[in-house]
């Protein structure tokens, strides 16, 4: 297994304002790698650098061996690393298979291709019942496994999912979890998850990078991350405890 994603040094300035100041990991094939932090910390900031919606104003992202700053998000999708977003916004008068197959459109011209594809991929996230509902109409839990689905269906090497259990209640965050795991299972894609639920990072992650105020505070397997006495003091007082 080889470093898929490497981050050298990466900093993001708004104005004179560091959102991300001097970041460095690396990140190998097939692992799941949490990224946690206060609100704030910089952790949405870091995953637009690296997947090209924003360029770094310092460092270098590397992906596959190759460096990738300032390459538009449709070319970083094409080379294999998609993200999903926080507020999920499905093209909300599309069916649900229209909606993932505008992510398998990234792959093939074929519409036909394209819908075998969208339905493979909802099969993964147990949408394959509702094929046809309109997007809009899908509670909360499921239009987070939507914006999954879509992501799934461009193909990707690296998926790196920003809160996907945001706003879900437990046992809907307990399917996610699941999806996130047997994703893993099924090989062939390495991915990268912003979480607020320590409980649900502690199940899924191998190693896990704190950011707190723009800066890496931390790295390590997860139990190291929760017996770090820093970490404790910047944002995992409560679970701790």
């Amino acid at each position: 297994m080889g470093t898929i994603l490497e981050i050298q040094h990466v900093s993001k300035f708004f104005g004179g304002l560091a959102a991300n100041s001097d970041v460095s990991f690396s990140l190998e094939e097939g692992m799941i790698m949490g990224l946690i932090g206060p609100n704030g910390a910089g952790k949405t900031t870091l995953f637009n650098c690296i997947t090209g919606y924003y360029p770094p104003s310092r460092g270098d992202v590397i992906f596959k061996g190759q460096k990738i700053n300032g390459l538009e998000p449709d070319r970083v999708c094409r080379l294999g690393m998609v993200r999903t977003w926080q507020k999920v916004r499905p093209l909300a008068k599309l069916s649900v298979v229209d909606n993932v197959m505008v992510g398998a459109l990234c792959r093939t011209n074929s519409l036909k291709t394209a819908r075998e594809l969208a339905m493979e991929q909802l099969k993964v996230v147990r949408l394959d019942n509702k094929p046809n509902f309109l997007a809009g109409g899908l509670p909360i839990g499921e239009r987070k496994k939507l914006e999954v689905a879509r992501a799934l269906a461009t193909q990707p090497q690296l998926l790196l999912l920003d809160e996907v259990m945001g706003g879900l209640n437990p046992a809907e965050s307990d399917e996610i979890i699941q999806l996130i795991l047997d994703i893993k299972k099924r090989g062939g894609i390495t991915q990268m998850v912003i979480e607020h639920d320590m409980k649900a990072i502690m199940r899924i992650s191998d190693r896990i990078v704190v950011i707190n105020s723009g800066e890496k505070l931390a790295e390590g397997t997860p139990q190291e991350i929760v017996n770090n006495p820093e970490v404790v003091r910047a944002y995992l007082g409560d679970f701790h405890a």
